[in-house]
């Protein structure tokens, strides 16, 4: 997904304080589902902001954020919706109008309050050893910042850094109280491997602009942390790979198709195998139809886009490039003033947006140097398997690579179960990162990177070899030399 953009160029700084969760109704036909909005503040003065609306299993959808005074915009371009609205309260409370295709309704958002169950969920001290850290990335002199785990026990240890998904993350990639990362790093350093998770640029401690940063930019973001990694105490730096979710599974494998700095092996959690047109355009239609709209308006939604891309691959100015894309949005919704216009063209012409139109996942991918793990949940409306993950592991099979790929059953992008597997903790039910796929992501790295007469964690006893699931997986492997 793309990466948000937030305050309008020129407008000055804001001294309502948006950082937070803000949540309400939506009235639809047929019912009423809640929408989630997180906004977060990035170090360059602006915002990251993504859309959640859980019964619709949608996630991190982005939003494009328009703050001036107390006036506030925000547009899913992605759903064609908008809201309008005032910040008040303090920025407690978004007061206004939410309009969609065939929906145009009162909309009150009131900041979200953390559970008592969220705030003390991590808090009990785990056995194994926490630092941050801070590491520079050579190439951009930008210092980014992290958290390493490493299991109780002597060493030396494998070793994974976690890549997010699209859009600026904090290190444990909070979606609504969900840990994703957090929990990731928390299994598998309990069972052994020890973890560097970090925040990316221009998020928490990290400096940079992430706005900036195309997916291929990312990868000497990747190549430091493995490179400050390697250098921890108890770590075996020739077992140090990388594990990423969504556009970082792929920053995963253009990771490892560098032959100089590459992980001993690459996980991708719901990573891209359509070029990035493909990927925008049917996540487009999936969250259009999703919230309501009818073929119709998806369809007309769909040419506008690709009427925008193509007016961007043709005009490599980005002045005007920007004038003319501005001028289409404005032109074909009626929803859209000239600032949001203006804003949306910024952004569809950043690096990141540039980039990833012509993104192609699979060209790289003979280049690749160690084993790679692909997964996909079948409940994953935003890349789905059969779409993503199958021509991933073809291209890798063709090209003789060491692959390994399994469909996980009713898992969505975040890799959560359905929500009647949530565990109930203090009488509510709590999201968790997918037992099944952290068995699996644990198992087949502790298998790639085991050593004979190699340290064993004092934390857990070594689990057996996993058996197959009889089901909710789909398990395709091939194996071949490097």
């Amino acid at each position: 997904m793309l990466p948000t953009v937030a305050l309008a160029a020129g407008d000055p700084p804001t001294v309502v304080p948006l950082n937070g969760q803000w949540r309400g109704p939506l009235k639809m036909l047929g019912g009423e589902i809640t929408v989630v909005i997180t906004i977060v503040p990035l170090t360059n003065g602006s915002y990251y902001a993504a859309l959640d609306a859980p019964q619709q299993r949608i996630s991190r959808m982005p939003v494009e954020v328009e703050l001036k005074d107390d006036n506030l915009t925000l547009r899913i371009e992605q759903a064609g919706s908008s809201f309008v609205g005032k910040v008040l309260d303090g920025g407690a409370t978004f007061q206004g109008t939410w309009k969609q295709p065939g929906v145009t309704a009162p909309m009150t958002l009131k900041r979200a309050v953390a559970s008592a169950v969220a705030a003390t969920k991590f808090k009990a001290i785990p056995p194994y050893r926490i630092s941050d850290v801070t590491f520079v990335n050579p190439v951009t002199k930008q210092k980014l910042a992290g958290t390493v785990t490493v299991p109780a026990g002597e060493g030396p240890f494998a070793a994974a850094v976690l890549l997010s998904d699209s859009g600026p993350q904090g290190r444990d990639v909070d979606v609504n109280g969900y840990r994703m990362f957090g929990q990731l790093a928390d299994y598998l350093t309990r069972h052994g491997v020890a973890v560097l998770r970090f925040d990316d640029r221009g998020v928490g401690k990290s400096g940079g602009t992430y706005a900036n940063a195309t997916t291929a930019d990312l990868v000497s973001d990747a190549q430091a942390a493995m490179t400050c990694l390697r250098t921890q105490p108890l770590i075996a730096a020739y077992r140090v790979g990388l594990i990423g979710h969504g556009e970082g599974g792929n920053v995963a494998l253009l990771a490892a198709a560098t032959p100089s700095h590459a992980p001993a092996f690459a996980v991708s959690l719901g990573g891209y195998g359509q070029t990035g047109y493909d990927v925008l355009l049917r996540q487009q239609g999936e969250i259009m139809r999703l919230i309501g709209a009818d073929p119709a308006q998806v369809k007309a939604a769909q040419d506008v886009y690709q009427r925008t891309v193509a007016t961007i691959r043709q005009t490599p100015d980005n002045t005007k490039a920007r004038l003319k894309v501005a001028t289409l949005l404005s032109n074909t919704n009626a929803g859209i003033d000239a600032g949001m216009a203006r804003a949306r063209a910024v952004q569809l012409t950043s690096p990141w947006s540039r980039y990833f139109f012509d993104f192609d996942p699979l060209a790289q991918l003979g280049k690749v140097q160690c084993s790679v793990l692909l997964l996909n949940g079948t409940a994953d409306l935003q890349v789905s398997a059969r779409r993503n993950m199958t021509p991933l592991y073809r291209a890798l099979r063709k090209a003789k690579r060491t692959a390994a790929s399994y469909k996980l059953d009713g898992v969505n992008h975040l890799f959560q179960p359905a929500p009647a597997q949530w565990p109930m903790i203090n009488g509510a039910q709590q999201p968790v990162f997918s037992p099944e796929a952290l068995k699996l992501i644990y198992g087949w790295v502790a298998n790639e990177t085991r050593v004979p007469g190699g340290p064993q964690p004092v934390t857990v006893k070594r689990p057996g070899p996993t058996k197959p699931a009889k089901s909710g997986r789909t398990p395709a492997t091939a194996r071949a030399s490097s």
